[in-house]
């Protein structure tokens, strides 16, 4: 694998945390202030589920290093 390669996983891996955080944080809050009666627990419930569905792509993305993400596909000549 080389060094492009590797900085274009890092760089999808650390956009793909921050969204997920962000979403689970999002809803979080809008599940805290609409039925738990402004409690901090579901806030930091849905960003611990957005960091660990991060971390799980991110591990599966490091561990399949041939995996092809749609980009770079070449028609094979006959």
């Amino acid at each position: 694998m080389s060094e492009s390669d590797l900085g274009k996983k890092w760089d999808r891996c650390l956009a793909d945390t921050v969204v997920k955080i962000g979403t689970g944080l999002g809803l979080g809050v809008v599940f805290s202030l609409t039925f738990f009666k402004r409690r901090t627990w579901p806030l930091a419930f849905g960003s611990g589920m957005g960091f660990g569905m991060a971390y799980s792509n991110c591990q599966h993305d490091f561990q399949s290093p041939y995996l092809l993400h749609g980009k770079y596909v070449k028609e094979q000549e006959q």
